[in-house]
């Protein structure tokens, strides 16, 4: 199964960290696409835990994440790598740790497939990233490569263009027209 903008997103139901139940040591829990239903969800992807790009996705979309709360929308990020290794990465990463988002574990690689980015000769995931509206329909897919970071504001972009429910043009920003 891969993922179409237009269809319903995979279910998943996966271990994750959350960093925001305690500041110090976290905890393990269970993440359920199901039970974000009535909100909007941010999915991000990014390859390994203890690497160069990657914290600084993490640190940007995690200093946005009131303003994805804002519009609705829960923050979630994914890699191939384990709890216990988001944990270790967190405990030692000054700028992780005071992560907001809770951070998916998909050792299987099925998250990974299932929506469309594993890279199945490093096996690990592309840098994905999927927003998914409250009915559990994919509304925005990109996939970057490995080397390329993303824009935390063009994902809010995006965002409030799909919140608006109306054709926005090219280089729409909130505050600007929507087409009739």
């Amino acid at each position: 199964m891969s993922v179409q903008v237009g269809k319903q997103a995979p279910h998943f139901e996966v271990q994750a960290y959350d960093r925001t139940k305690d500041g110090t040591d976290g905890q393990f829990t269970t993440c359920k696409l199901s039970d974000l239903g009535g909100k909007w969800v941010c999915l991000y992807f990014y390859p390994l835990d203890f690497t160069f790009v990657c914290p600084t996705e993490i640190v940007a979309f995690n200093k946005a994440v009131g303003e994805f709360s804002d519009r609705n929308c829960t923050l979630l990020t994914a890699s191939t790598d384990s709890v216990f290794s988001h944990k270790g990465w967190c405990d030692s990463h000054a700028d992780l740790k005071g992560l907001k988002h809770l951070m998916l574990s998909d050792m299987d690689r099925k998250l990974s497939a299932d929506y469309g980015v594993l890279n199945e000769e490093k096996s690990i995931a592309y840098r994905g990233i999927f927003l998914i509206d409250p009915a559990g329909v994919v509304r925005y897919s990109a996939v970057h490569d490995l080397a390329v970071g993303r824009s935390v504001a063009e994902v809010l972009r995006v965002l409030d263009a799909l919140q608006t429910d109306k054709l926005c043009p090219c280089n729409w920003k909130p505050g600007d027209k929507t087409l009739n």
